[in-house]
C-alpha cells in the first residue's frame, strides 16, 4: 500500500509550466507538507507530509487555486454485514485508506459508496481494506440489480434450508426439555423410561449438530470479529449460545463441577435460539430482496435486442451493439430499445414507466422516443440518439441507485449509537451475570446464566441498522415509479424542511408555447408591415415569444433578412431590417431607449392587467405597435398549487413579467408571493429575498436560465421535460411535465421520513424496553424472567418488523394523478416573460 505520509494526486487544469509552479507553491504552503513535486506531462502531483496526510486540506487548497484534484466514485458490494455495528466498521476501514474523501455504507443494499482521490486510491485498495476488516467486497456495476436480486433470492433459499434443518433437529430437544411444561407427566415419563441423563445426552447430540451445522455461520463470523476487538451481532449470538451450550455440557458430563441445585441443561435454549435467528435472517433476506424490486423493474424494462435497418434489410442486433445514428424499426407492441428521434411512421407509445401516466403519447416524425417505453399498435422507425449508459432509462437507474445508497442526516445519530452498542450490550450482560451471582436467589448461577444469555440475545442492532436504509430504498424506488427521481438522497429528508415553493413560470406553470393574441398599432403603421419587420427580427431568436410571433407571421420564406441582430438580456432584441432600425421588448427597454409610449402605454398596461405579456415594437426610434403574447397554463397547475397549500406550503412565482401581469396570474391561481420583472440573472437574488426570514425554499424550474436558481435553492426541483443542464443542477427531477410531480415528491418524502421515524422508534424503543426485562429488572416485583428462547424470537421479529414496515411504502399512491382537469376559459392564456 502507498506510504501513509505520501499522497499521489491527479490534478486538473494545468496547461503550462506556470501552472505547475502555482500548484507546487499551493501545496508547499500547506502545514506539514515537506515536499511537493508536480508533473505536467501526466498531470500528477506527489505530496510528502511530515505527519499524517491531510487529504481534506489538500483538496480544498487545490480547488481554491483553480486546479482541482481529480476524484472518483466507486460502489462496492460488501458481504457478511449483519448489523449496524458492521456498517460502522466497514466505513472506518474504508475511511482509513489514504486518499478516501468519504465512505458511506448501506446495510439494506449491502453496498459501500466511496469518494476518493484518483491517483492515490484504486478500487482494489478499497476492496482489500474492506476484506481485511472481515467483510469481503467486490465491485458493483451500475444496473446490477437483477444479479443482486438473484443473489438475495439464493441467500434466502439457503437460509430457508438451514432453518428447516435446524428446526428439525431442535424440535426433539425442545420437546424433551420443555415438554413437561405443556404435557402433564411428560418429564416423569422421560425419567421412567430413558432416564434424565440419557435425555440430556440426546439433547447434547442434537444441539451439537444444530450449532456445528446450520449455526456454524454465527461462530465463524462472530468469534473472529470479537477477537479483532470489533464484536457484532454474530458475536452476541455466538457468546450467548456458547454460554448456554457450555454450561449444559458441564452439567451433563462433569456435574461435579457445579453445585447440586444448579445442575440443569439449557440445550434447548442454544438450539432454539439458532433456529429463531436463522428464521429471522431468512425472513429478512426475503424482505431485503423486495426492497430493491423497483430497480429490478427498471432494469427489466431494457430491451435485449432491436431490429436495425442495414442495407435495405433489418438485422436483429443485441442492445449493446446499437450505435448512435442507427435507424431502428419498432413493430406494434415492441419495447423501444434506446432513445431516439422518429424518422417515419406514427403510433401511440406507453410512457408510463417514465411519467407514471397511463395515457399513451402520440409519436410522429420528429418526436423523441425513450428506450424502455412500449410501442402501441402503429409501426415506427427512429434514429438512435443515445445508447448504452447515456439513455434516459440508464440515467434513471443510476439516479435511483445513488439515491438508495444515500445516507440521510438522521442516520448520523444512529451511527454514533450503534458504534458502541454491541460492546455496551456485552458489558450489560456481564454486569447482569455479576448482579445475579451476588444478590440473586438460589440457584443464582442458573438465574445468572439465563439472564446474561437473554441480554445478549435480545439486543438487536440489526433493526437499528436497517431502519433508515430500507425505508430509503423502498421510498426512492416507489418515487421513481411515480416519476419522481431523487438525484441526491439527502433531498428526501431536506424536502421536509421546506416552507415555501418558488415556481418558475414559463414551462413550469405554463405550457411554454405562447401565442400572439393582440396587436395594436400607432397611427401611420399597418399591421402586415409591422408584423413582417418584427417577425424578421425575431427569426434570429430562440425565445418562446419569438416563436409565437413567427407562427403568427406565417411563411418564414417571405420574411426579409435582419442584420446586426442583438439580444438585450431581460429587455428585448434589436436589428436592422431593410435599413430600418427595429427594436422589440418590454416597457423598460423603451424607457431605456427614450421612446415615448403615447396612447399605447395605457393599452399595454391594460393587456398586462388582463394576464397577458405586452411587448412594444419601435421602428426608427418611433413606437409602432404594442403586441400581446400569452402562454396557456398547464391544466394541472391550479390543482397542484391548491394541493401544495393543503400541505401547509406557501407558493411563490418568479417571472420576468410586468408586476400587473404577474399579479393577474397569481390572483388567478392563488399564488401567495410574486416576484416580477426578474431578469434571468436575477433569479438567485429573488430566491434569497423570498427566504430572507430564514425559511427553507424549494425552486421548481425547467430551463437553462433556471440552472443557477436550481443549484442555489435549498432544494432544486427540475421538470424532467426541461434541459439536461437544469436537471444536472437539481436535487429532485420530475419525469412528469407538470406540477403534480412536485406534490408527489413532497408526499413521498413525508411518508418515507415518517416511516424512518417509525422504524427508529421501534428499534430503539424495543431495546430500551426489553433489555431491562431480559436482565431481570422485573423479577423482584413480578417474578418475570425472560427466557433466552423468547428473547431470540423477539430479536428476530424486530428486524422483520422494520423491513415489513418499510415495504409498506411500495403501496403509496400518487396524491395527484390521472386525467388532468380541463382549464377554465379565464386560465387558458397567461403571459410569458419578456425577452
Amino acid at each position: 500500500m502507498t506510504d501513509m505520509n505520501t499522497l499521489n494526486l491527479s490534478v486538473e487544469g494545468m496547461s503550462c509550466a506556470s501552472c505547475v509552479g502555482r500548484v507546487e507553491r499551493t501545496l508547499k504552503a500547506l502545514p506539514g507538507v515537506e515536499t511537493a513535486a508536480v508533473n505536467l506531462a501526466n498531470e500528477t502531483a506527489r505530496v510528502a507530509f511530515a505527519g499524517s496526510a491531510d487529504v481534506a486540506a489538500v483538496t480544498a487548497a487545490l480547488d481554491k487555486a483553480g486546479y482541482p484534484a481529480r476524484t472518483g466514485d466507486v460502489t462496492l458490494r460488501v458481504e457478511s454485514m449483519s448489523c449496524a455495528s458492521c456498517v460502522g466498521r466497514v466505513e472506518r476501514a474504508l475511511a482509513k485508506v489514504p486518499g478516501v474523501l468519504e465512505a458511506s455504507v448501506n446495510l439494506a443494499s449491502e453496498t459501500a459508496r466511496v469518494h476518493f482521490l484518483e491517483g492515490q486510491v484504486t478500487p482494489q485498495l478499497l476492496i482489500r481494506a474492506a476484506t481485511e476488516a472481515g467483510y469481503p467486497a467486490t465491485l458493483q456495476q451500475t444496473g446490477s440489480a437483477p444479479e443482486a436480486g438473484a443473489r438475495k433470492d439464493a441467500e434466502a433459499a439457503a437460509l430457508r434450508r438451514l432453518t428447516l434443518i435446524a428446526g428439525a433437529l431442535a424440535l426433539p430437544v425442545f420437546l424433551l426439555e420443555m415438554g413437561g411444561h405443556v404435557i402433564p407427566g411428560f418429564h416423569a415419563l422421560i425419567d421412567g423410561t430413558i432416564g434424565r441423563q440419557a435425555s440430556w445426552v440426546i439433547q447434547f447430540v442434537l444441539t451439537t449438530l444444530v450449532l456445528a451445522g446450520p449455526g456454524r455461520r454465527f461462530y465463524l463470523k462472530g468469534y473472529p470479529a470479537l477477537f479483532r476487538g470489533a464484536p457484532d451481532m454474530n458475536s452476541l449470538v455466538a457468546i450467548g449460545t456458547s454460554a448456554a451450550y457450555g454450561y449444559s455440557v458441564i452439567a451433563t458430563f462433569l456435574p461435579g463441577l457445579l453445585p447440586a441445585e444448579t445442575r440443569a441443561v439449557y440445550f434447548e435454549a442454544a438450539a432454539v435460539i439458532v433456529v429463531l435467528i436463522l428464521l429471522g435472517r431468512w425472513l429478512e433476506a426475503r424482505a431485503k430482496g423486495r426492497t430493491g424490486q423497483a430497480i429490478r423493474k427498471l432494469v427489466g424494462l431494457q430491451a435485449k435486442s432491436a431490429l436495425v435497418e442495414q442495407d435495405g434489410t433489418t438485422v436483429d442486433r443485441p442492445i449493446d451493439q446499437i450505435a448512435v445514428g442507427d435507424v431502428i424499426r419498432v413493430r406494434p407492441g415492441e419495447r423501444i430499445a434506446v432513445d431516439g428521434e422518429v424518422v417515419s411512421g406514427t403510433s401511440y407509445v406507453d410512457e408510463s414507466m417514465l411519467t407514471g401516466e397511463p395515457i399513451p403519447v402520440n409519436k410522429a416524425e420528429g418526436d423523441t422516443v425513450v428506450g424502455g417505453t412500449v410501442n402501441g399498435t402503429g409501426a415506427l422507425s427512429f434514429r438512435a440518439t443515445k445508447v448504452g449508459a447515456d439513455t434516459m432509462l440508464a440515467q434513471i437507474i443510476r439516479m435511483v441507485e445513488e439515491a438508495q445508497g444515500a445516507k440521510l442526516p438522521i442516520q448520523g445519530l444512529v451511527d454514533r449509537i450503534t458504534m458502541w452498542f454491541v460492546p455496551v450490550v456485552m458489558s450489560l450482560a456481564a454486569l447482569t451475570v455479576l448482579v445475579w451471582l451476588l444478590v440473586g436467589p438460589s440457584p443464582a448461577l442458573s438465574y445468572a446464566l439465563v439472564a446474561g444469555v437473554a441480554v445478549l440475545i435480545i439486543a438487536c442492532p440489526c433493526a437499528m441498522g436497517l431502519a433508515t436504509p430500507t425505508s430509503i430504498m423502498v421510498g426512492t424506488g416507489r418515487a421513481a415509479e411515480l416519476g419522481v427521481l431523487f438525484r441526491k438522497g439527502d433531498a428526501l429528508q431536506r424536502l421536509q424542511d421546506v416552507q415555501i415553493v418558488a415556481l418558475d413560470k414559463t414551462g413550469t406553470i405554463t405550457e411554454g408555447k405562447p401565442t400572439l393574441t393582440d396587436m395594436e398599432l400607432a397611427p401611420g403603421h399597418s399591421r402586415d408591415a409591422v408584423l413582417r419587420d418584427v417577425a424578421a427580427v425575431e427569426a434570429s431568436s430562440e425565445h418562446p415569444v419569438a416563436q409565437a410571433i413567427l407562427r403568427a407571421a406565417g411563411d418564414r420564406a417571405t420574411l426579409p433578412k435582419a442584420e446586426d441582430f442583438a439580444s438585450i438580456t431581460g429587455h428585448g432584441v434589436r436589428a436592422v431590417v431593410e435599413g430600418r432600425q427595429v427594436l422589440i421588448g418590454a416597457q423598460r427597454l423603451m424607457a431605456r431607449e427614450g421612446i415615448a409610449l403615447g396612447d399605447l402605454g395605457p393599452r399595454g398596461a391594460a393587456l398586462a392587467a388582463a394576464g397577458k405579456t405586452p411587448l412594444f415594437a419601435a421602428i426608427d426610434g418611433t413606437l409602432a405597435a404594442v403586441i400581446a403574447v400569452s402562454d396557456p397554463i398547464k391544466p394541472t397547475s391550479r390543482t397542484a398549487i391548491a394541493a401544495l397549500h393543503d400541505l401547509g406550503l406557501q407558493v411563490a412565482m418568479v417571472t420576468g413579467d410586468a408586476r400587473a401581469t404577474a399579479d393577474a396570474i397569481a390572483g388567478e391561481l392563488g399564488i401567495d408571493h410574486v416576484v416580477a420583472e426578474v431578469l434571468p440573472d436575477g433569479k438567485v437574488a429573488a430566491l434569497d429575498a423570498l427566504r430572507a426570514d430564514g425559511r427553507k425554499l424549494a425552486f421548481v424550474g425547467d430551463g437553462i436560465n433556471d440552472a443557477p436558481a436550481l443549484a442555489h435553492a435549498d432544494i432544486g426541483i427540475a421538470i424532467g421535460t426541461g434541459t439536461d443542464v437544469a436537471i444536472e443542477s437539481a436535487d429532485v427531477v420530475l419525469m412528469t411535465g407538470d406540477l403534480r410531480g412536485v406534490v408527489n415528491a413532497f408526499d413521498i418524502s413525508a411518508r418515507t421520513m415518517r416511516n424512518i421515524r417509525q422504524n427508529l422508534g421501534w428499534a430503539f424503543g424495543y431495546n430500551a424496553a426489553l433489555i431491562p426485562v431480559a436482565a431481570g429488572a422485573f423479577y423482584p416485583v413480578f417474578g418475570i424472567l425472560l427466557s433466552p428462547v423468547l428473547a431470540a424470537g423477539a430479536m428476530a421479529l424486530s428486524s422483520v418488523f422494520v423491513l415489513s414496515n418499510a415495504l409498506r411504502l411500495r403501496l403509496v399512491k400518487p396524491v395527484l394523478g390521472g386525467e388532468a382537469p380541463a382549464p377554465t376559459p379565464k386560465a387558458s392564456l397567461t403571459p410569458v416573460p419578456a425577452e
